[in-house]
């Protein structure tokens, strides 16, 4: 199969640090990756020897297929990137930006169509220095779709963003992959990842410690029980004939799937304790399980 990012045993070494570990990763056109992990997990060092500004110490990596060293200028032009040290000089407007960098490529997308597809009409006019943080995020985002690229590197897409620029955003990860593109967006907001990804890739310590749809990554079937104050998580595990732990005071995970009759069980408890049921779950939330996978790795 031929990937559109294909990462094979990447190991990046500075000095006695070896900040990327033996990492694969492999993106199809048409996917969204999501790639996620705390600081420090080489996220950021992954991107930029991807993209081609750091060199492997060993291993490989192929955007469609070409070294992004050897043949930086053609993975340039078939790739768009949203950075987090991306900037703008600062007297500029999101019009003579784009306006600029389209003059960049051979067949660029209309600047127009981007300020409308952005939402970035009210603001064309508006210097950098004035923008908001989300209208400066909207602006480097719509630099990247310019040259029409088969590959898209979104590094915190929605940092800063208020919830009118999310869903803009959210609708144009969904076009470009509907359309054939592929998608890798590094992120540290799990509910994002769970509204946008096809396929999730969690890093520590330099390490991809697993990678799969959502539903993969679920993990065993479990039942989530919310609750509108603190029960004795010791009776309830007695009751359902399994553990149950307080993962906080009213959020309870039982190592059990769902049934009718252990839902009936869970309601008779409660109301015992005069506690209403809030929330049921039969599976784990992305922040859950990514957070029980982040604690099982040592460094």
């Amino acid at each position: 199969m031929s990937y559109a990012i294909d990462v094979t045993n990447l190991v990046v070494q500075f000095r006695d640090v070896r900040a990327l570990d033996d990492a694969s990763l492999h993106v199809p056109y048409g996917q969204v990756t999501t790639l996620l992990g705390p600081n420090g997990a080489g996220k950021t060092t992954l991107v930029e020897t991807l993209l081609g500004f750091r060199a492997p110490t060993s291993g490989t990596v192929r955007l469609h297929g070409l070294d992004p060293l050897r043949d930086h200028a053609d993975v340039v032009v078939r790739t768009g990137a949203l950075l987090q040290r991306g900037g703008v000089w600062f007297g500029m407007t999101p019009a003579e930006v784009i306006a600029l960098t389209a003059t960049y490529y051979d067949q660029p997308r209309p600047p127009r169509e981007l300020l409308g597809l952005l939402s970035l009409e009210n603001c064309a006019k508006t210097p950098w220095r004035r923008l908001s943080g989300g209208e400066q995020q909207r602006t480097l985002l719509a630099l990247a779709l310019l040259g029409r690229p088969r590959v898209l590197v979104l590094d915190e897409p929605t940092t800063a963003v208020d919830p009118e620029g999310r869903q803009v955003i959210r609708e144009l990860i969904r076009t470009e992959r509907d359309r054939g593109c592929a998608l890798l967006i590094t992120t540290h907001e799990l509910t994002e990842a769970e509204r946008t990804a096809d396929h999730v890739v969690i890093m520590n310590h330099g390490r991809v410690i697993v990678q799969g749809s959502l539903g993969e990554l679920a993990g065993d079937a479990v039942l989530i029980v919310e609750t509108s104050a603190p029960v004795d998580p010791r009776e309830l595990g007695r009751r359902l004939g399994c553990l149950v732990t307080a993962i906080e005071p009213t959020r309870l995970h039982c190592a059990v799937d769902s049934t009718p009759e252990r839902v009936a069980l869970v309601s008779a408890y409660l109301e015992e304790c005069s506690v209403s049921l809030t929330a049921l779950r039969t599976r784990a939330s992305l922040e859950e399980r990514y957070l029980d996978l982040i604690a099982e790795v040592t460094p």
